[in-house]
């Protein structure tokens, strides 16, 4: 069977991302003032409470979570290397087109893609108004979760939402000096690797960001909203209650799922970050 056409993978991008938003579709609450400049955008690693946050946020009346948009995410790796007005014009393109067709009229959307990251510059030339969260966790715990779902493992099948495979060759974001190192590094290095590049890329615009911790979250969901709350938006009451569902099973886990020489492994890929950011 002959590879899809880029205009039937494209189509196929866009009718996922519509057909999510109309499954959860809801009557909204009355309209908010400039729903459509000011998204929401949640950034961070994989495995860092991304789509959790998202879903949160998503709940809260005046906000509609769109999930890890397929074609927004698959544009991404192309779109780093374009210049930053072109690659605004396709990821507002992009969203409008997904709001159009979403019924999302009146909300503000949610979009939870951590690649964003990677085109923080250009999502902000394209909303102005966008607020950025950041979700940070410990990456030996990210580590963990990443080994465990086994897609940076070499000799992994199968491909991720956007047709990605998996596996333990180097992804975009991987330094061009360093691409055959990754290819040759443990599974464990590859893991931190990934939190450093996304956590580094994410910090990129500090004006329009709240860092948010995982484990903060987790502790104290009430009071580790609140600033949250307040960057976006939302109302705390709400957006607490949402968040009050995360459960703290997951804080530490690295001591129980990753061997002394993973650990080593991590830490000597992202200790310098890892130091900065208090995880000693």
């Amino acid at each position: 069977m002959a590879a899809p056409s880029g205009a039937a993978r494209n189509l196929r991008l866009y009718g996922a991302a519509v057909a999510r938003l109309l499954v959860r579709a809801r009557p909204p609450r009355g309209e908010v003032e400039g729903a459509t400049e000011r998204p929401v955008l949640v950034l961070g690693s994989p495995r860092s409470g991304t789509t959790f946050v998202a879903r949160s946020i998503g709940s809260v009346p005046g906000f509609a979570d769109l999930g890890e948009l397929p074609p927004w995410k698959a544009a991404i790796p192309r779109l780093v290397s374009q210049p930053e007005g072109e690659a605004a014009r396709e990821l507002r393109r992009i969203l409008e087109t997904v709001r159009r067709y979403g019924l999302l009229r009146g909300r503000r959307a949610v979009e939870q893609s951590p690649e964003t990251a990677f085109v923080i510059g250009a999502a902000l030339r394209a909303y102005p108004q966008a607020a950025i969260v950041h979700m940070v966790r410990d990456p030996r715990d990210v580590a963990a979760s990443l080994v465990q779902k086994g897609w940076l493992r070499e000799g992994r099948p199968g491909r991720d939402d956007v047709g990605q495979p998996y596996g333990h060759y180097a992804r975009f974001w991987v330094e061009p000096e360093r691409r055959a190192e990754f290819d040759e590094a443990t599974e464990a290095r590859r893991a931190a690797w990934a939190w450093r590049r996304y956590v580094s890329a994410a910090r990129g615009a500090p004006a329009s960001t709240v860092d948010v911790r995982y484990e903060a979250l987790a502790a104290d969901a009430e009071t580790a909203s609140e600033p949250l709350a307040a960057h976006i938006g939302a109302d705390p009451v709400l957006l607490a209650q949402a968040l009050g569902r995360m459960h703290d099973e997951s804080v530490g886990r690295w001591r129980r799922n990753l061997t002394p020489q993973q650990v080593d492994e991590v830490e000597a890929e992202a200790g310098e970050l890892m130091e900065e950011l208090g995880y000693s």
